[in-house]
Formats: C-alpha cells, sequence, structure tokens
C-alpha cells in the first residue's frame, strides 16, 4: 500500500489492518461417517433401530443444560418462530434492556436447516445410520467476553452437534485499547479516529499471535458443558476450522469531506473497469486466466444513509470497497479458502517443501487467510492511486511522445535512441491497455504475455511464434525506455510501477472519453 500512502499522506490521519469477522465451525469429525455413528451407538449399547430415541435424550439434556437454565431463570430466553428473524438484533435488545456489561446476554432457540443423521434400512433389511439435509433446533448464544467482547456461539442439538462461534476482531480491538486507556472515536466497527494509531495497530497485529484451540475449547466447555461426557466412552474431541474470515484495511482520512470527492471517483472507475481477471488478482491467483475458464465476477453498488460500497465476488469469495464517515475500507471475504493458492508446506510432506497449495479450512492456516486479505487490500488500494491523479493530461504524455534513450546498461556502446509513444494510435493503446492490466501486479509479466495479448489468434508456424516474440522484445525495450516498465532482477518478469500505473490510467481514460464531457471538465 505504499503507492496508495504516499499519495495521500497529507490526508490520512492513520491505518488499521487487521481480522474484522471470523467464523468458526467445530466438528465431531468421526461422527459425520456412517461408521462413526455406527461405532458410537455400539459403544453406549444402543440399538440401531433406537437411534430415534437415543437422539432425543440427547437433545433434551442440551436443551436443559445449566447455561440454558440460567437464561431462562434471568429472563433471558427465547423461542423464535422464524429463522429469518434477526438473531444479532434481538439479543441486541436483550443487551440493552438488561444492561448487560460482561457475561452472558442471553440464548435464543430456532429451528433451522442443517447436516444430521437418520436411521432407514439397506438393501439387506437391516438397520444403518445415514447423514442427510433436515432440520433442527439451534440453540444461540450471546455473550460479552471479557477477552473478545460481544460473540455468538451456535450449538446444533442434534447430532452431530456441530458449534459455530462467531468473533469480531473490532470488537475485541476496543476491549484491548480500554484495558490501556487508548482514547478512540468509534462507529459501529470502525475506527473514526484513535490517540495512537500505531499502538492500536501492534494490539490488532497481537490477535495473530492467538492460540484459537485452545480458546475454542474453553468457549466450548462454557456453553457446550455436557461434551464429551455426551457421548460416553466415545471420548471426540472437537476439530476447529475457519469458514469465514475477513480481513479489513481502514484509511482514515482527516473528515468525510476531504474523503468523498475521491472515493466517488474510485467507484464508478472500479465499477466500469474491473472484471473477472481484475478481481482474480486481486485475491492473489497468478496463474493464466483464459476467456474459457469458470466463473465469472459480479459486480454490486449500493448507496445507503451510512455510506456507499463497492462489491466483487467470485468463486464464493469478495473483495469490497466502501465508506463510513471519513473512513475507506476495503475488505477481502474468504468463503472458500480452496479457491486461492498460497506458498505453503504441505503436512505429509516429509521434505517440507513450499509450493503453491490452496488455503486449508483449519485454524493453521489463519495465518495464510491474513497474508492474502492484506495482499489483496493493498493491491486494490494502489490499482486506484491513479484515479486520484491530479496533473494534467499533457504533463503525463508529453514526455511519452519524445524519443528517448534505451537504459545503457553495461556496454560501451553510445545509447541507442527509441521513438516516441502515440497514446492515441491504436497500436500503442493496445499496447498500454495490455501492460496496465491489474493481473500483472501479483508476478509480473512476461514476453509470451504480452504476446497472447496483442496476438489472440495461434501461430500458424514456429516462425510465425518466433517473429511475433521478437517483436514483443521491440515493443518491451520500447516501455522499458520511456519508464513505463522495470525489470525483476534475475527474472524474464517486468513489473509497472505506480508511476507508470498513474500515466497510463490516465491517458487510456482520455483516450475513451466523450469530446463533449471533456469539453466541460475543461471549461
Amino acid at each position: 500500500m505504499k503507492a496508495f500512502l504516499q499519495r495521500f499522506a497529507a490526508l490520512v490521519s492513520g491505518v488499521l489492518q487487521g481480522f474484522d469477522k471470523l467464523v468458526f465451525r467445530g466438528k465431531l469429525r468421526q461422527l459425520y461417517y456412517p461408521d462413526g455413528m455406527h461405532t458410537l451407538l455400539a459403544l453406549n449399547h444402543v440399538q440401531r433401530s433406537e437411534f430415534q430415541n437415543y437422539s432425543a435424550a440427547m437433545t433434551t439434556k442440551i436443551l436443559t443444560s445449566p447455561v440454558v437454565a440460567q437464561a431462562r431463570e434471568l429472563g433471558r430466553f427465547r423461542y423464535l418462530n422464524s429463522a429469518d428473524v434477526g438473531k444479532e438484533e434481538t439479543a441486541r435488545e436483550f443487551a440493552a434492556q438488561h444492561q448487560v456489561k460482561e457475561g452472558l446476554v442471553c440464548v435464543l432457540q430456532c429451528l433451522e436447516p442443517c447436516w444430521t443423521f437418520d436411521k432407514r434400512k439397506n438393501a439387506e433389511g437391516c438397520w444403518e445410520i445415514r447423514g442427510r439435509r433436515g432440520k433442527c433446533s439451534h440453540l444461540y448464544h450471546y455473550y460479552i467476553h471479557p477477552q473478545f467482547g460481544w460473540l455468538y456461539l451456535r450449538l446444533q442439538t442434534w447430532f452431530p452437534f456441530e458449534i459455530q462461534v462467531g468473533i469480531n476482531g473490532r470488537e475485541w480491538l476496543a476491549r484491548q485499547m480500554d484495558r490501556e486507556n487508548l482514547k478512540y472515536e468509534r462507529s459501529k466497527n470502525k475506527f473514526l479516529w484513535i490517540e495512537d494509531w500505531q499502538r492500536a495497530q501492534q494490539l490488532l497485529d497481537e490477535q495473530l499471535q492467538t492460540d484459537w484451540a485452545a480458546e475454542l475449547n474453553a468457549l466450548q466447555q462454557r456453553f457446550h458443558p455436557l461434551h464429551p461426557r455426551l457421548l460416553g466412552p466415545m471420548r471426540v474431541p472437537y476439530n476447529w476450522t475457519v469458514c469465514q474470515s475477513e480481513w479489513a484495511t481502514d484509511v482514515a482520512f482527516h473528515s468525510e469531506k476531504v474523503l468523498q470527492p475521491y472515493f466517488d471517483r474510485w467507484l464508478r472507475q472500479a465499477f466500469l473497469s474491473y472484471d473477472t481477471v481484475d478481481v482474480l488478482r486481486f485475491l492473489g491467483r497468478s496463474e493464466r486466466i483464459t476467456k474459457h475458464a469458470p466463473g465469472y465476477a459480479e459486480t454490486s453498488f449500493y448507496d445507503r444513509f451510512d455510506g456507499k460500497r463497492i462489491k466483487h465476488w467470485l468463486y464464493e469469495n469478495s473483495l469490497k470497497l466502501y465508506s463510513h464517515y471519513n473512513v475507506l475500507r476495503a475488505e477481502t471475504t474468504i468463503n472458500n479458502p480452496y479457491r486461492i493458492n498460497v506458498l505453503r508446506q504441505a503436512q505429509n510432506d516429509p521434505k517440507f517443501i513450499p509450493l503453491w497449495r490452496p488455503i486449508r479450512w483449519g485454524i493453521v492456516d489463519l495465518p495464510h487467510r491474513a497474508q492474502v486479505g492484506k495482499e489483496s487490500n493493498e493491491r486494490y488500494l494502489d490499482a486506484l492511486v491513479g484515479l486520484a491523479e491530479t496533473r494534467t493530461v499533457k504533463e503525463l504524455a508529453e514526455p511519452l511522445t519524445r524519443r528517448v534513450p534505451e537504459p545503457k546498461g553495461k556496454s560501451t556502446k553510445p545509447p541507442r535512441h527509441v521513438r516516441g509513444l502515440n497514446p492515441l494510435a491504436a497500436e500503442d493503446a493496445a499496447l498500454l491497455a495490455a501492460i496496465a492490466n491489474p493481473q500483472w501486479m501479483i508476478q509480473g509479466l512476461r514476453n509470451r504475455d504480452v504476446a497472447a495479448i496483442l496476438y489472440p489468434t495461434e501461430a500458424k508456424d514456429i516462425s510465425e511464434r518466433r517473429r511475433r516474440s521478437a517483436h514483443v522484445t521491440h515493443l518491451l525495450r520500447l516501455l522499458r525506455a520511456h519508464g513505463l516498465l522495470e525489470k525483476i532482477p534475475r527474472t524474464h518478469r517486468y513489473q509497472i510501477s505506480a508511476e507508470a500505473r498513474t500515466k497510463i490510467h490516465a491517458l487510456l481514460a482520455v483516450r475513451n472519453a466523450n469530446p463533449e464531457t471533456l469539453t466541460n471538465k475543461a471549461a
């Protein structure tokens, strides 16, 4: 995010980067298979034909647990007739009504769809336990934790007793700052102003060092104390995974008045320009994407009383940009980590060689989620820098239209000169558009990448491929001479600088603009 902060350093009061929302899921993995359920029934001396009665007895124990009894005694238990009722809003009402500052807020019960088990006869006429989609009661425990602040735990009351835990990282940060008497101004889960932004970021970074297995097991013991005794001799521990993570990068400007003119421009450009390939690159997908690749990015926009927002989502993962008063937030949400590759070691690799592998669902890969979220947000913000340029097009374009010498390098010969660029010409405009594509922001571009864009049809023979490669090599030298490309050391890849991206975006925008619009703007 260096380019973004360098451009707006005088307008920004502080930056915060960290997890905003984390949703964990706890599963008794051995019970998700028929053989596991059969083993559980055998160890507890339960006939498979009696599975319904056995499960119903387990459900009754959960619905009458000490936590539920406490909520009923305090008048903070409610049965919701519909799963569509807002649990969060209902819990907030309980907290306000009973003035809860810490501890149990309420317990809500409702019927929701889930993965569960039932009995049926197989081809031989014997009873067996099979998984299926169904419905059962769930208990939502809302709690104000001394460390995490406001959180919830959802407990499935029928086999396999799945648990879901939702935590807000900014709520957690607020409690950390309260303990240090660090002053701040907050609106919902945004910090509009903080006395010491650097210290706040240090506190937010400490969250990444959390022993999540220990913390989640402690929450399970608090709200589901019947486990593991509920399963009898089969003491199966909960396995914790991350079903949703949101990494937010907040840039606090000095005022809403300063932010909004830029933000409106960014929204318009992002809505009109960013397509499937762009979103993939922002999210860290570095492989080549063809026009036949499955899946398309979708973009939505809304303008509400609390701010504007643009959201791109692809393969269940999303990237969005929105404002809230004086805070600009870029946020990466990962719902399906298998769609994103990171450089990591494999658990079953004896040599522990890091390779590009998908992010795993387990809590062990939370640092990789943090890395992807941070880099995605920064790439997105850096791509917007060129849209806030205040220099005239003449100042940007004129140096590119002159003849310039090639970089001298180690040669002792006089440098050769290359021609100037003509951004209005079709050939040069196509070349500039090709290198300005955000897909090259991750690993840079190569000769073959540019050739594939400039020559979409396949070469007929090897001589044609060589001719195309030689022509692209000449164009790359041309771009390097004008300072639009920089060679990545010890590779055959090139990277476009933030300054060059600013110039190219401005030139392409003018080339495609309506003359009447330009005239009105100039007037």
